[in-house]
């Protein structure tokens, strides 16, 4: 009995101190982890931004606006819809309308190449694609005018192979929303930022992905990842064979989160979770102690509440709070805490569901995720 009390009070220590460490180093790679801005070269090459799209969601007329309000010499919007009745289409035209000197176009086009519907929209999209430099970006990401430089910037040198963008979550009103937009500042890109302090650089995010034409090209173009729900990390995978580098940009874009209640919240993490799961299955299968507190808690109880352990609860929460998102900073410390301690029960209980099976809901439609990445529909 001794010996059990012993085994589990050890077992316990080691859970506080491993969250405990995560927590502070994710904490310090929030402030340090961000590249310093670089030198602007004087002369930028054309680009071409593909946005692919599928329906009117919120706010997508700001969203695709600021894409129109580059400070960049020379760039081209290729937008995709799938649907000749996509109310997508109508924020276009009001776009081109309001923008008439700038190169807008939009591909609509139903075929399908592969599994994935996005992969199928940027293949047909491909053909109205005028520049060499193409920045592909989802349909509900906001970005600053200074963006292009910042992502295509880092192109010009041939080592790279792609650049990618961290990414904030600006939630619409509603606590679901908050929720969401608490998994991606608050667990998601501290993860990322983490990973890359230590040196990783295996990634490649939705939110932005710039590269050049001839790199596509050699990869085997967006056929090569038509069957894939992690699409964007493949894209960054397959640079990353040929020999080139990834890079995190220095900018960051926001992207919009809209939660109607807490089933379609759910449905969206865990197909986040096993996507994780899917390109990162050891790396996923430690990460359970970077859902902080609850962790942190159980290892206390494990350890009979120990003093080390409680002051490593402590710790932990005080980093953790460290690990901020501005939509909660207008609540009182007790509540924030009580926020970030409900975030982090619900990630965690998320991540150990995570395991217990490979299907996923994307929009409208439910998959089973093989192994390799690959999407298979389910009919039931």
């Amino acid at each position: 009995m001794i010996a059990v009390q012993l085994w589990l009070t050890g077992l316990g220590t080691v859970l506080a101190a491993l969250t405990m460490g995560y927590a502070i180093i994710a904490a310090l790679a929030l402030r340090v982890g961000r590249a310093a801005a670089g030198k602007r070269p004087p002369n930028l090459p054309p680009a071409t931004v593909l946005k692919p799209l599928c329906g009117a969601e919120p706010a997508l007329y700001e969203h695709l606006r600021s894409f129109c309000e580059q400070q960049y010499p020379c760039w081209q919007v290729v937008f995709g819809v799938r649907d000749p009745h996509d109310p997508a289409i109508g924020v276009v035209r009001r776009l081109r309308s309001e923008y008439p000197e700038l190169d807008l176009q939009i591909a609509v086009n139903s075929e399908q190449h592969g599994t994935s519907s996005k992969v199928s929209n940027l293949v047909n999209m491909m053909p109205l694609a005028r520049h060499d430099y193409l920045v592909i970006a989802d349909s509900d990401i906001r970005v600053a005018a200074d963006y292009l430089q910042g992502v295509i910037t880092p192109l010009l040198d041939e080592r790279v192979g792609i650049v990618t963008c961290p990414y904030r979550g600006c939630p619409r009103p509603g606590r679901w929303s908050l929720l969401g937009s608490m998994f991606i500042n608050e667990w998601f890109m501290p993860s990322v930022r983490v990973a890359a302090l230590l040196g990783s650089r295996a990634f490649a995010f939705g939110a932005t992905i710039a590269l050049r034409r001839a790199t596509l090209a050699r990869v085997g173009g967006f056929a090569a990842i038509a069957d894939q729900l992690p699409d964007d990390y493949r894209l960054g995978e397959l640079t990353r064979q040929l020999g080139l580098r990834t890079v995190l940009s220095e900018v960051e874009v926001e992207t919009c989160v809209d939660e109607a209640n807490l089933g379609e919240l759910v449905r969206h993490k865990l197909r986040w979770l096993r996507t994780i799961r899917t390109v990162q299955p050891l790396g996923y299968a430690l990460a359970g102690v970077t859902f902080g507190m609850p962790l942190a808690i159980i290892g206390a109880v494990l350890a009979g509440g120990s003093a080390l352990t409680l002051a490593m609860v402590a710790i932990t929460a005080g980093a953790r709070l460290m690990i901020n998102s501005a939509p909660r900073n207008s609540l009182s410390l007790p509540g924030q805490l009580w926020l970030a301690a409900l975030h982090d029960l619900l990630g965690f209980l998320l991540w150990c569901w995570s395991f217990a099976t490979r299907r996923v809901h994307w929009r409208d439609a439910r998959y089973r995720i093989a192994r390799d990445g690959t999407l298979h529909p389910l009919t039931q």
